[in-house]
């Protein structure tokens, strides 16, 4: 299997190459279109400019005035018509042509051999140093007629220039291979880290070490995997928490049952010992009961499973039936209880807002003090429907408060032997407040009491 970098080097390599061919071809095209018909009539006014002068000066010495035109940068061919052949300057290296081409130019006519030299690549095109690749014009000198045939010299005119070119080709090559492979680690190598600290994860080390300090889109990739980390190693930590606490909660009460269901074989009992006996029984298991029912209904949440049931229905009226169930405990606590329910319609899941309206008006019976009070209130703000419960208990700190939805999390651990719970009811009260794109807010003062806050979209 190849590595990332590997990979990354080919592709950037094969784009190098890709890119290199197609902008070679579609110079090719430039020249073959533009190029080459422009230097074929630059060379032929060259060569008429050469067989004009010639035309008008008869006493100069044909021979050394080509072998100077030579010496400047050209090749050239001089024939006459009994095919007396003379070469000034560098060799062609084909010398190749064609009788007919000779005879038309004798008779007068331009030779454009570099307009019609086969369209081949542009290198081949430009420097093939053949005979047929050149200009012929006709010229008379002594009252003689010659044909004479032109190109440049490029080796002659490109000696320096083509030997820097293929220098600067090369070093251009070759550097780009070389900051390729810089990039590419540069690029590779925090995808690397995050596989390690990936792999670290998985092996359950929730503190990798990466380099966030990247302003770019790796750098966010790494800060945003610290954070999962983070938040992975909270679950966990949440995770054994709350098997420590099942364990605790399931333990408790089967210890108890086991205890007194061992006192209940004893012959000596008397009649009110077995009623206690059995009372602590039922108790217990009415307790076990409890918790089960909140799991399964914990686990149908998350599951995110079907379970709203959607309607319109008058929330005041459901929230003071649920308080004149409760009236009789409230007495017995001695607590007064104010409220005021307009008669206000929402839509929601019935059912599962009881369950949310019941756990908060427990709690705050449960943990209030002795002639204390309860305040439950609901308005109307904008679109939204706020649910308020006061109450004047023993308050939580504020590192009580950011836990206090947490599952079985109980806040006054001094009391939790005392006052029944199982420390899952916040928890499904949260997240039956987010099932219905509500929020849920705690204000709360230690020994001074707390305020809850449901904001519900009325709609």
């Amino acid at each position: 299997m190849k590595s990332l970098y590997s990979k990354f080097v080919i592709i950037t390599a094969s784009i190098m190459l890709l890119s290199s061919v197609l902008a070679f071809l579609g110079s090719n095209l430039y020249y073959q279109q533009k190029l080459k018909p422009s230097n074929d009539a630059k060379n032929t006014e060259i060569a008429l400019d050469i067989a004009e002068f010639i035309n008008e000066n008869p006493h100069i010495q044909l021979s050394d005035y080509l072998e100077n035109i030579a010496e400047v940068g050209y090749q050239i061919y001089l024939v006459d018509a009994g095919d007396t052949e003379r070469f000034f300057g560098a060799a062609f290296r084909d010398t190749a042509l064609k009788n007919e081409v000779k005879a038309q130019v004798l008779n007068g006519e331009i030779y454009h051999g570099m307009r019609q030299f086969p369209k081949q690549t542009f290198v081949t095109g430009f420097f093939a140093n053949e005979l047929t690749n050149t200009i012929g014009v006709p010229i008379t000198h002594n009252s003689k007629s010659y044909a004479l045939f032109l190109r440049p010299d490029i080796k002659l005119l490109f000696n320096e220039m083509h030997l820097l070119l293929a220098w600067l080709l090369a070093l251009t090559i070759l550097l780009s291979i070389v900051l390729v492979l810089f990039s590419t680690n540069y690029l590779v190598k925090p995808i690397s880290s995050l596989t390690a600290a990936t792999k670290a994860l998985a092996a359950g080390n929730f503190h990798p070490k990466l380099q966030t300090k990247r302003n770019d889109e790796l750098g966010e990739l790494s800060k945003s995997f610290l954070q999962m980390a983070q938040k992975l190693e909270q679950l966990d930590d949440m995770r054994k928490e709350f098997i420590s606490n099942i364990s605790h909660d399931i333990q408790s009460p089967l210890s108890t049952i086991k205890g007194y269901t061992g006192l209940l074989e004893q012959d000596s009992l008397t009649s009110e010992e077995k009623v206690q006996y059995i009372s602590v029984i039922n108790s217990e298991i009415n307790r076990l009961s409890i918790l089960t029912k909140q799991l399964l209904l914990l686990a149908s949440l998350d599951r995110n499973e079907d379970m709203m049931k959607a309607q319109r229905f008058h929330v005041g009226k459901q929230i003071e039936n649920l308080i004149k169930t409760h009236q009789w405990a409230i007495r017995e606590r001695d607590l007064m209880i104010t409220y005021s329910l307009p008669d206000i319609t929402i839509t929601g899941d019935p059912s599962l807002l009881s369950t949310v309206w019941d756990n908060l008006l427990t709690n705050a019976m449960k943990y209030n003090k002795p002639g204390g009070t309860i305040d439950v209130s609901i308005k109307v703000a904008h679109d939204y429907l706020v649910v308020s419960f006061q109450d004047t208990g023993i308050g939580l700190s504020t590192s009580q408060q950011k836990r206090i939805f947490d599952r079985f999390y109980r806040a006054d651990t001094a009391r939790s032997q005392t006052v029944e719970g199982t420390g899952l009811g916040l928890s499904i009260v949260s997240t039956i407040i987010k099932l219905h794109n509500g929020e849920i807010k705690v204000d709360s003062q230690k020994g001074e009491g707390t305020l809850f806050q449901i904001k519900l979209p009325i709609s």
